[in-house]
């Protein structure tokens, strides 16, 4: 096939191939302008006229395509590119003959430029008869500018005029005719319009809608072609891949017989993933970790049309996983397949196990802030034998409270393919029984020993669930140390009687999250279940929920959050659920509302900017134990009379940290006394 191989664009190469023009017809007079026209005149292409071929060239981001494929200009671009032509020594002699015959004639112009009076312009078919549809015509005859009847031409201002009939999109030829009549010289435009579009075949379109194909073509059946609509098809196409940071545009285009249109679209699927270590100059280095537990990490896969948003998340999960400095994706071209190779350059931490401290407060310490100061630190190692695999030995110790635990995470169980993760837990605590038993002799704390076994994994977009079974042993101890069976008022501490409760329970829970930013919606659903596997241990079912909705108002921003419980069955007296503080009902003491077998509690906040960081926020609360808190074994809240219901409201500030936001607030109760709290992040 003859092909032009001089044209190149930034982003493809396109290869037009060439046709002769129809030759003069024999029942016209010659004449020496036409053979004038003919030795100035490139031959137009047309991406119609045979089929069209486009190679595409993977680039760096942001998107392998800087240009988008546009066959108008291809062809314009074509058109007015400059030519080499060599014209026959007949051509030359018809040149010369056309000059000297019209040196007395009309003439006009700067240059050397020749001008010919023209008396009559005409648009006929390629055989010189006039055309079918005058609609066509019409086109053709408006996008003519110098030529017109009784008008003085040069050949530059035909070739003009035969580029924008072209260009209009409604023919696939164009070729000027000059012949002499007794009035004078007639130039006819021989054009040849497209084909009516009757259908349409898509080849290599797996991930575009075949719907979105459709409708871009439905208004064309029926009607001429024009390049001009096809063109804006075509852009259409390329901007849907685009907007979704897709490899994939149009590669061809072609008009076949009976009026159908093929239309070609290349998509570059991903060939292979590569995982490339790289330490901090940049330079290839030996991983730690084993590629596998990256690749999988990946939504990405082999034969996927390659998308950037796509790899974009991809990034941001390998940089979840904690054990990445860095992460980044490379394309690259596969050969000439059309497919794309992917790389994924890493850069591991320097360790991955190490030492840290810290500190806290605890929010069930009723006798001043300070009191609830906690130190914790902790031994730690988060890519256990090039797994991602965790472990963590941690301690937390406060002048009330202690945590000792040992924790394994295995965050994808090796051979699964629903992302599911296992935790096993073994922890040794102390924490305040003053929520529900507070003491007012002296302080009063439960023990537990815990271990259990969880199960965890996404099961819809922004849902998570959680199954797991736990062993727990509890009791009460006084402030010695020493187990003790029954509180100041002399009510008991235990369901069993006996100085410590034994429970093996079934914990089931489900998480949404939002977006993830501070305030998004978030809804937390958990029950626990008691297995009566030995006839001492408790048997209850305990059901948990708790939702935040946040909502912006302006600059402003509104935060809603509800939570409520209850329980069935023979539970510890000190589970009962605590109401009032800096996470319940603020204006009261932790646990100072109620103490219930069940429970709701909302809040209401509006938070406002003030200055940098600092925001300002207005809010209300509101708890009740439902009337539940004499069903409590021993009835805790009735001798400390706690109402069981109360309301707060107040004013406080947030501070932005890396911790989260830090909250320092005041706030008034419905018995009308104040209380400050201080706390770190978002409310339960």
């Amino acid at each position: 096939m003859p092909q032009n191989d001089d044209v190149r664009f930034t982003s493809s190469s396109i290869k037009l191939p060439l046709f002769s023009p129809p030759p003069p017809l024999h029942h016209h007079t010659p004449n020496p302008f036409l053979h004038l026209i003919l030795q100035n005149l490139p031959k137009f292409p047309h991406p119609f006229h045979q089929k069209t071929e486009i190679s595409h060239t993977l680039f760096k981001f942001p998107h392998p395509f800087h240009q988008k494929f546009n066959p108008q200009n291809a062809i314009l671009q074509f058109l007015t590119k400059p030519r080499n032509i060599n014209p026959s020594p007949l051509l030359c002699c018809a040149s010369i003959a056309l000059t000297q015959n019209n040196l007395d004639g009309p003439k006009a112009g700067s240059g050397n430029e020749e001008r010919v009076l023209i008396s009559e312009v005409l648009v006929r078919n390629k055989d010189g008869e006039e055309l079918e549809r005058k609609d066509l015509e019409s086109e053709a005859l408006n996008a003519l500018k110098a030529c017109r009847p009784n008008s003085a031409l040069t050949v530059r201002e035909v070739q003009e005029d035969v580029h924008r009939i072209v260009s209009s999109g409604y023919f696939c030829s164009c070729m000027p005719v000059a012949v002499d009549t007794r009035d004078g010289i007639r130039l006819v435009f021989q054009v040849e319009p497209n084909q009516e579009f009757h259908g349409l075949v898509c080849e290599g379109a797996n991930v575009l809608p075949a719907r979105f194909i459709e409708d871009s073509f439905r208004d064309g059946y029926g009607k001429i072609v024009n390049i001009k609509r096809i063109d804006e098809i075509i852009n259409s196409i390329n901007g849907w891949y685009m907007e979704r940071g897709l490899f994939g545009a149009v590669s061809g285009i072609e008009m076949l017989s009976g009026g159908m249109v093929k239309l070609e679209i290349s998509e570059a699927e991903v060939n292979n993933i590569a995982i490339r270590f790289l330490d901090r100059t940049g330079e290839p280095t030996v991983g730690k970790t084993r590629p596998e537990t990256i690749l999988r990490q990946l939504t990405t896969k082999k034969g996927q049309v390659y998308s950037m948003l796509q790899g974009k998340r991809d990034v941001d999960t390998v940089l979840a996983m904690g054990i990445m400095e860095d992460v980044s994706i490379i394309p690259q071209p596969a050969g000439d397949t059309g497919k794309v190779d992917l790389v994924m350059n890493v850069v591991e931490r320097k360790s991955g196990g190490g030492i840290s401290a810290g500190g806290g407060i605890s929010s069930g310490i009723t006798s001043g802030p300070l009191t609830g100061l906690i130190g914790s630190c902790a031994i730690y190692h988060k890519n256990l034998f090039g797994r991602n695999q965790k472990l963590n030995l941690s301690l937390e110790r406060g002048q009330i409270d202690s945590i000792f635990r040992i924790n394994y995470t295995d965050p994808w169980i090796e051979g699964d393919d629903k992302r599911t993760s296992r935790s096993i837990m073994m922890q040794n605590s102390r924490t305040p029984g003053t929520l529900v038993h507070n003491q007012p002799d002296g302080s009063l704390t439960i023990g537990r020993v815990t271990a259990g076994i969880e199960y965890s994994r996404p099961f819809r977009p922004k849902w998570n669930g959680t199954a797991g079974i736990m062993f727990q042993r509890a009791g009460a101890r006084d402030d010695k140390g020493s187990p003790i069976i029954r509180d100041y008022y002399s009510s008991p501490l235990t369901a069993s009687g006996n100085t410590h409760d034994d429970m093996l329970l079934a914990k089931l829970e489900t998480v949404y999250t939002g977006s993830g930013d501070p305030g998004s919606s978030v809804f937390v659903f958990n029950m626990d279940q008691g297995l009566p596997v030995w006839s001492e241990w408790l048997v209850f079912n305990r059901v948990n929920a708790r939702a935040r909705k946040g909502l912006a108002l302006g600059p402003m921003h509104l935060l809603l959050s509800f939570s409520g419980g209850h329980v069935v069955g023979n539970f510890p007296p000190h589970e009962a659920f605590a109401i009032g503080g800096t996470n319940s009902v603020r204006g009261y003491e932790e646990g100072a509302v109620g103490s219930g077998r069940s429970y709701v509690v909302g809040c209401g906040e509006v938070s406002f900017p003030l200055m940098g960081p600092v925001e300002g926020a207005v809010f209300a609360d509101y708890g009740t134990d439902l009337g539940s808190g004499p069903s409590v074994p021993g009835d805790p809240a009735g001798p400390r009379r706690k109402p069981g219901s109360g309301y707060g409201c107040g004013v406080g500030i947030r501070v932005d940290s890396p911790l989260g936001p830090l909250r320092l607030e005041y706030a008034f109760n419905d018995q009308r006394s104040g209380r400050f709290h201080f706390g770190v992040g978002l409310r339960n």
